[in-house]
């Protein structure tokens, strides 16, 4: 049966590390978080388990992220024999700046709706990677699956998230309600 996943990835290296953003395709993996629906369970891969990390994707018809689009499948396409920006994909920045007009952090999102932030930021992670803390640096990235997960599933179960606005203690509330999550195509696209 085919798998929907939350997925995460964190990088050995920084954009100043390659030349900027526009070098994007530069970065390296280090490890990658998921979470399967079918198997209500967490896994996270290191640079050496692409072959069981990439079965996941083979297997999903939905890729569910954040800032997924335009870092996350950018650096991992060059892991992967297939090309997994053919499978259906729900980007939560994405969407939240077309219906917000802004970006939003995941942790101040997170804090907002679940009443729980991130456990670090990304270039803790890199400074994990740099000094051998592989499991910290699983736990991590696990837990931004984690987080990620809680944030898409309130978008389907509610039809909403709260936004923080700047400089303000107020909140928006953004309406998901037109959002419909795709079925599994009858066969796989792999």
């Amino acid at each position: 049966m085919q798998d929907k996943i939350v997925f995460d990835i964190e990088t050995k290296n920084t954009f100043a590390d390659v030349g900027g953003q526009e070098n994007i395709t530069k970065l390296e993996m280090s490890v990658v978080g998921i979470y399967s629906y079918n198997e209500d369970a967490y896994y996270c891969f290191d640079e050496h388990e692409t072959d069981k990390m990439e079965a996941y994707f083979k297997n999903a018809y939905l890729l569910i992220g954040f800032a997924s689009k335009r870092f996350d499948v950018p650096v991992l396409e060059k892991y992967f024999k297939s090309n997994i920006s053919k499978i259906a994909h729900y980007d939560i920045l994405e969407e939240i700046e077309k219906k917000f007009g802004r970006r939003v952090g995941l942790g101040i999102l997170a804090e907002a709706n679940l009443g729980e932030g991130k456990s670090g930021h990304g270039l803790q992670a890199i400074e994990f990677y740099r000094n051998g803390e592989m499991q910290r640096l699983k736990d991590y990235c696990t837990q931004d699956v984690r987080v990620t997960k809680r944030i898409y599933d309130q978008i389907l179960e509610k039809k909403f998230l709260y936004i923080p606005e700047r400089n303000v203690t107020d909140m928006k509330k953004v309406n998901f309600e037109d959002y419909k999550e795709v079925t599994p195509p009858p066969e796989g696209l792999f």
